[in-house]
């Protein structure tokens, strides 16, 4: 079973936010509009009688009594990614079996490891360094001979940029290219996404192998669902892994 194919040979448009020179432009225009316009307000304001200010003393707000209570660990989603990311992996069904996707060390998978999942691992290694990488957990199951799924939890630091979600449209942009790819919204996860490619990767000597995604993230982490199979793979299989998934974060 071949794991699903990914790629980061170039940045999605728009990943790295910065603003272009159109952006600069009307900024400039901006700037050049609020002067003209002040130096008209002044010469304006200098041939009228001066108007008598108001007072300075504004009326004093009361400051609440007592303190805020703080988030239990169960709303505060913080504690929850700041502690073993591990335990919110789901947990593979009953009865299955080790997947062929990398499972990691004890659930664990080094920066290395996991920049070799892509194409060039020497730029997706690069790349994570950049954006702050921190750790990620993962998971890999097996039912049957040819059903198998692996999750990542993908977590950044993030003190200079918000990775989570720019790795989660890096992998919307990839997914979205493949032929013959359907894709719907993850309910609840503002802009995260399923897609199920529909044409099967074909090899001589093997079964073909139909393969689904699914991208989302949630604060500090980017969150990444494959499925392969021998068979076509449903909208509702991947949409419940993914959901399931979000739900535990």
């Amino acid at each position: 079973m071949e794991e699903p194919e990914r790629v980061d040979e170039a940045v999605p448009a728009g990943r790295t936010r910065r603003r272009g020179r159109t952006a600069t432009m009307i900024a400039a225009a901006v700037v050049l509009g609020v002067v003209a316009g002040v130096c008209t307000g002044y010469v304006v304001q200098a041939g009228r009688e001066p108007t008598a200010l108001p007072p300075l003393s504004q009326p004093v707000l009361r400051q609440a009594k007592g303190e805020v209570e703080p988030l239990s660990a169960a709303r505060d989603r913080g504690v929850k990614t700041h502690g073993d990311l591990r335990k919110l992996l789901l947990s593979r069904p009953k009865g299955a079996a080790d997947g062929q996707f990398s499972a990691g060390n004890d659930g664990w998978e080094d920066i290395a490891s996991y920049a070799d999942r892509y194409e060039r691992p020497d730029n997706a290694f690069n790349n994570l360094v950049d954006d702050e990488f921190r750790r990620v957990a993962v998971t890999s199951w097996r039912v049957g001979d040819t059903y198998e799924v692996g999750i990542a939890l993908v977590q950044f630091l993030q003190e200079s940029k918000p990775a989570a979600s720019e790795w989660a449209e890096h992998d919307h942009y990839w997914a979205a290219k493949g032929d013959d790819t359907r894709s719907w919204s993850i309910p609840g996860t503002g802009d995260g996404r399923a897609y199920v490619h529909t044409s099967p990767k074909r090899r001589a000597g093997y079964l073909p192998l139909y393969r689904a995604e699914a991208y989302a993230w949630r604060g500090d982490v980017c969150v990444e669902v494959w499925v392969n199979d021998s068979k076509p793979i449903s909208k509702a299989k991947i949409m419940d892994l993914a959901q399931r998934q979000m739900g535990k974060l």
